[in-house]
């Protein structure tokens, strides 16, 4: 997984919402009169209207807070987005009034769009409504100025999560990477009473617009039922879990000879501190441990490009120049005039990585404090794709400004980024000794699946455990108990110590304080996959899938601007038919990508014992 932007939902209420306005939806029939097709139509559009103007408002108020995080900067995003949800509420109850009249499929599909629209629906009590508004920034506000601090009376001993993902990604000093672990998690215990409380209230929400309670609302907004979905979840892992566990299996038993059998049992799940990253989540970092191979042509994208001097922002141009590569238009001026590319040494922000389109008319941004790695480099390529697809799809309606589903909002970058190959980056002068042979393959597909095939458990359980936890399945007072079981059972993965329910783990990672759905990530490293083989397809390539790259592609380009254009406005089954000539997601081309690398790691694994 690379980075959440903020703009994922058109209501989510961590990016979007609204300011000091009163706008209030009037009913357009008396309550005499039965509601007609004409007046369904002419309420989607003054919903439209509003919530255009209202959204942009608040997300004006969220930049501002993510950027410049200050008591009354929190204050200002809670307020705007209180009055969003306060707006949203009342037309989803107004909504209800054109239930079982005969519609045409526009009309039906965007007022399915708005009932389904809010990651966090509101009470319709006022003083509830405003407390929800209140913990959702504050618990942001929490994450974004975490800091570990040795000495509490020492600014100069404090480190923030940039500092502290450096010691995970670079130390090999087990007792170092403990510390750097648990450090960072002492910013989530305040948050627990906290979340407790905000779970109540997006319950009780949720519950108003007429589902059982969060999870089940999340889980509607697949355009089959959340049973329905839940199956095709389960049905994509399993596609993938065997490839998990093969990599799982090798890279415990590399770990295990270099930090011993006795802190990394070699038939056990792995210490969660030792993968290289925060959470466990994607282990590239830890590639020069469990490299197939010495020698295999130079795949270091890090250091080439810290050789070379580039700037974060050379490298969001060097992003840019492969969507206009497609054919695709320039990012507009102000992008480069208004976007935070760099960490601010004078304040506070949420360095967590995103995409904005701040007023739903191509005000393009990213905000990221950009390193200069690897990691960040495919980042950018992840967040102008959320950026591209705001690009095509703003003209539409606000009920249509949205991925055909979150899962392709989030893939579309992450596709492009399959194609950013050692070839490619030969081509535009970043690497210079590039090799073709079996070893470098397997060295480069070795560092490929340690970001995407780790991930893939990690991005189904975050929201397993979150709908657990919004059912009641997973009590208050379990919380992080739930969430390691989770954790073992779909990673293999168990803390380093003991874990108590005095803590709040789950907190410790952004997409939950900051209330992002994420099995849109899952999605998308499945369909990530699926849209490069079929715009390989339209490029003309031919060999195998994982030597592709659509650089300077303009028919791969027409085909995804195609399906970028759409939107929301049809179900995600036709825009994958536009993509890709399919309509059901499908872990084959993942599968085909890594076809040599799992044929060897199979090889290097018999004789142990793999699973947890």
């Amino acid at each position: 997984m690379r980075r959440t932007h903020a703009l994922s939902l058109v209501l989510t209420l961590t990016s979007l919402g609204c300011g000091g306005s009163n706008a209030n939806l009037e009913s357009t029939t008396t309550e005499a009169e039965a509601p007609t097709a004409e007046d369904a139509r002419a309420f989607v559009a003054q919903v439209n209207e509003d919530l255009k103007r209202l959204a942009t408002i608040q997300a004006r108020a969220e930049w501002i807070k993510s950027t410049y995080i200050t008591y009354d900067t929190q204050i200002m995003a809670a307020r705007a987005n209180e009055e969003l949800m306060a707006y949203t509420s009342q037309a989803i109850a107004e909504a209800r009034r054109f239930e079982g009249l005969e519609l045409d499929e526009d009309t039906a599909r965007q007022l399915h769009l708005l009932t389904i629209s809010q990651s966090l629906p509101a009470p319709n009590d006022a003083a509830k409504r405003r407390r929800l508004a209140e913990i959702a920034a504050e618990l942001e506000g929490l994450y974004g100025r975490g800091k570990y601090c040795t000495d509490p009376e020492d600014p100069e001993t404090c480190r923030d999560l940039q500092q502290l993902s450096n010691v995970l990604a670079e130390s090999r000093d087990y007792d170092e990477l403990l510390e750097a672990w648990n450090g960072w998690r002492t910013i989530s215990p305040p948050m627990r009473s906290m979340y407790q409380e905000f779970v109540q209230l997006g319950n009780e929400g949720a519950r108003e617009i007429g589902f059982d309670d969060l999870g089940e609302l999340w889980r509607a907004g697949y355009d089959m039922s959340p049973e329905e979905f839940d199956a095709e979840v389960e049905r994509l892992w399993e596609q993938v879990a065997p490839l998990y566990e093969q990599l799982h299996c090798y890279v415990r038993a590399k770990l295990s000879e270099h930090y011993g059998a006795e802190r990394v049992p070699p038939d056990g799940p792995i210490p969660a501190h030792l993968l290289g990253n925060m959470w466990a989540q994607s282990w590239e970092n830890v590639f020069p441990l469990v490299q197939p191979y010495e020698a295999g042509g130079d795949i270091d994208v890090t250091s080439a490009l810290q050789r070379h001097e580039y700037t974060s922002r050379d490298m969001v141009r060097m992003g840019e120049r492969f969507f206009t590569s497609l054919g695709l238009a320039e990012l507009p001026d102000t992008f480069w005039e208004r976007s935070m590319f760099d960490k601010p040494e004078d304040r506070d922000v949420v360095c967590h990585a995103s995409a904005w389109d701040v007023d739903y008319s191509n005000d393009l941004r990213i905000k990221m404090c950009i390193q200069i790695n690897e990691e960040d480099f495919i980042t950018i390529h992840h967040e102008l794709g959320h950026n591209y697809y705001y690009r095509y799809y703003y003209e539409l309606p606000i009920l249509y400004q949205s991925g055909a589903h979150d899962g392709f909002h989030e893939g579309i970058g992450d596709t492009l980024a399959l194609s950013v190959t050692p070839s490619y980056l030969s081509e535009i002068g970043v690497l210079e000794n590039v090799q073709r042979s079996d070893e470098a393959l397997i060295n480069l597909q070795m560092k490929e699946a340690l970001a995407k095939i780790a991930f893939l458990p990690f991005g189904k359980m975050i929201d397993q455990w979150r709908w657990r936890v919004f059912s009641g399945d997973i009590p208050a007072d379990g919380y992080n108990q739930g969430w390691w079981e989770l954790r073992q059972r779909y990673q293999g993965i168990a803390p380093p110590n003991e874990r108590g329910e005095d803590l709040f783990d789950p907190g410790a990672k952004f997409h939950v304080p900051g209330n992002t759905p994420y099995t849109r990530y899952f999605l998308a490293h499945i369909l990530q996959f699926q849209f490069h083989r079929a715009l390989c397809r339209e490029a003309g390539h031919e060999g195998p899938l994982h030597e592709c790259s659509i650089y300077g592609s303009t028919e791969a380009g027409d085909k995804l601007r195609a399906m970028l254009a759409m939107g929301a406005s049809r179900p995600w089954p036709e825009a994958l038919d536009a993509i890709a000539g399919e309509r059901t997601m499908d872990a084959s081309a993942l599968v085909e990508y890594f076809a040599p690398l799992l044929a060897w790691i199979e090889e290097q694994n018999e004789g142990r014992t793999c699973g947890w």
